[in-house]
C-alpha cells in the first residue's frame, strides 16, 4: 500500500453527505436524459402522423438499445477512476480516462464498420414495416453517425463521476437535453425538416456535449497529455485489465437486455392489452430504476476509493450508509406508487381493457422499489471495486432463475410474469449479498 492510501484509510470518516452529493445529481441526471425520448415523441407527434411518430419510437428503441449495452464504457472507467484516486492519485485516473477512450474509438470504428449490415438487423428486430421502416431509417441512418460521440462522452463522464464532479455533470446533461429539444423544435416545426430534423438535432447535441465536456476535462487536467506521452499506458499490459472490466460489464449488460426483451416478448404473447399495459408498467419501473440509481453512482465513487485506499472498515461503512439511504428512498418511491398508480397508469392507457389489466397489476409497483433497489446499489459496490467478474456470475444465477420462473409461473397469467421479474431483481441483490464476504476477504485479506 502506498503511504498516500495508507493515510487516506487512517483518516477516514463516514461521509454521509457525499453520498447525497453524488447520488441526487445522477439521479436528476438520469431522470432528465430519460426525458429527452418523450420530448422527442412530443416533437414529431405536432407532424399528425403515426408512422413517423412510430419510427421516431422504433429509432430511439434502436439506439437505447444500442448505447446501453456499450455503458460499460462510463461504469467501468468511473469504478477504476474512483480507486485510482486514492490508490496512485491524478497521473494514474489520467492514463485510466485514455484507456476508455482509447476503447471508446475502437469500439466506434467497428460500429461505423459494420452499419450496412448490423443498423438493419436492429430495426428488423423491432419488427419495423412499411412506411415505419421508411422513416425509421431516416432517422438511423443520421442518429447512428453520433456513435462515436456517444461512447467517448461515456468515457468522459464515467472519469468524471469518478472524480465526484457530479455538478459539472448533472450541468451538461441538462444543457445537452435542452440543446437536443430546442434544435429538434426547430427542424421539425420551423425548418419543416421532419424526422430527419430530429435525426440531426441528436447528431449536433451529442457532438456539441463532446466538445463542451472535453474542453472541460482537459482544462481540469493540463498533464493530460504528459500522460499521453507515455506509451506504457496504450500497451496491452496495461489495456488488459480495463478491457477484463469492460468485457464482464458488457456481457452482464447483455443478459439484463435480454432478461427484459423475454419480458416484452411474453407479454406480447398474452394479446395487444396485456402487452400495452405492461409497457405502461415497464415505464413506471424504468422511472424508479433511474431514480434509484443515484445511489449505484454513490457506492461506484465512494467504494471504489475506499478500496484504492484498501480501507476495508470504510468500505463496509459506505455499503451499509448507501443501502440504509437508498431503501428509504424506495419507501418514498413504493409510497408515491400506492397512492397515485391508479390514476397515473388510467393516464397513460389507450382504453379501459388497457387499463383494467394495467391497474391490475399497480401491486408490483409497489414492491418492485424495494427488490431492485439492494440490487442497484450492489451494482455500484462490485463496478467501484471491479469485482466485475462476480457481478457477471451473479446476474447469470438470477437470469436462469428467472427463466425458470417464467415457465413455473406461466398459468399464473400476467401474475406470473411480473412475479418472476421482481424474483430475478431479489435473487440478484441475494447472490451479491452472499458473495460479499468472499469478495472482501480476496479483496482485503482475512479480517
Amino acid at each position: 500500500m502506498t503511504n498516500f492510501a495508507k493515510t487516506t484509510a487512517a483518516k477516514f470518516t463516514l461521509d454521509t453527505r457525499a453520498i447525497w452529493a453524488i447520488a441526487l445529481p445522477a439521479m436528476v441526471t438520469n431522470v432528465a436524459t430519460a426525458l429527452i425520448g418523450i420530448g422527442d415523441m412530443w416533437i414529431v407527434g405536432r407532424l399528425n402522423d403515426a408512422a413517423t411518430q412510430g419510427a421516431v419510437d422504433v429509432g430511439a428503441r434502436t439506439f437505447a438499445i444500442l448505447f446501453t449495452v456499450m455503458n460499460f464504457l462510463k461504469t467501468g472507467t468511473t469504478g477504476l477512476v474512483a480507486q485510482d484516486g486514492t490508490r496512485e492519485g491524478v497521473a494514474a485516473q489520467h492514463a485510466t480516462l485514455l484507456r476508455g477512450l482509447a476503447i471508446a474509438l475502437g469500439i466506434a470504428a467497428l460500429l461505423l464498420i459494420a452499419k450496412p449490415l448490423l443498423l438493419p438487423a436492429l430495426l428488423g428486430a423491432l419488427g419495423a414495416q412499411g412506411e415505419v421502416l421508411g422513416a425509421a431509417r431516416i432517422y438511423a441512418d443520421i442518429r447512428y453517425w453520433t456513435a462515436p460521440g456517444v461512447l467517448l462522452n461515456l468515457a468522459l463522464i464515467g472519469y468524471m463521476v469518478g472524480r465526484r464532479q457530479m455538478k459539472a455533470v448533472l450541468l451538461f446533461e441538462i444543457v445537452y437535453n435542452a440543446v437536443n429539444v430546442g434544435l429538434g423544435l426547430w427542424f421539425v416545426l420551423a425548418l419543416d425538416m421532419g424526422i430527419a430534423g430530429i435525426g440531426w438535432s441528436s447528431f449536433i447535441a451529442e457532438y456539441a456535449k463532446l466538445v463542451a465536456v472535453g474542453l472541460f476535462v482537459w482544462r481540469g487536467a493540463p498533464d493530460l497529455f504528459e500522460t499521453l506521452r507515455n506509451t506504457a499506458v496504450l500497451r496491452w499490459a496495461s489495456l488488459k485489465p480495463f478491457l477484463g472490466v469492460n468485457r464482464d460489464l458488457f456481457l452482464r449488460t447483455v443478459i439484463l437486455m435480454i432478461a427484459l426483451g423475454a419480458l416484452t416478448r411474453l407479454s406480447a404473447e398474452r394479446g395487444p392489452e396485456v402487452l400495452a399495459a405492461n409497457g405502461i408498467l415497464y415505464q413506471m419501473f424504468v422511472f424508479t430504476a433511474l431514480l434509484l440509481d443515484g445511489f449505484e453512482n454513490a457506492a461506484q465513487v465512494l467504494n471504489g476509493e475506499r478500496l484504492g485506499a484498501k480501507d476495508r472498515r470504510g468500505f463496509v461503512a459506505y455499503v451499509k450508509a448507501i443501502l440504509l439511504r437508498s431503501l428509504a428512498a424506495a419507501g418514498f418511491v413504493a409510497l408515491g406508487f400506492a397512492l397515485l398508480a391508479d390514476p397515473v397508469l388510467a393516464s397513460f392507457a389507450a382504453t379501459d381493457g388497457v387499463r383494467v389489466v394495467a391497474q391490475d397489476a399497480a401491486i408490483w409497483l409497489v414492491i418492485i422499489p424495494f427488490a431492485g433497489v439492494a440490487g442497484f446499489v450492489f451494482d455500484g459496490v462490485y463496478v467501484g471495486a471491479s469485482w466485475t467478474g462476480a457481478l457477471l456470475a451473479t446476474m447469470v444465477g438470477a437470469a436462469l432463475v428467472f427463466a425458470a420462473s417464467l415457465w413455473l409461473t406461466w398459468s399464473w397469467g400476467n401474475a406470473g410474469l411480473w412475479f418472476s421479474f421482481t424474483l430475478f431483481l431479489v435473487v440478484r441483490a441475494l447472490l451479491q449479498w452472499a458473495l460479499m464476504p468472499r469478495q472482501l476477504s480476496r479483496t482485503f485479506g482475512p479480517r
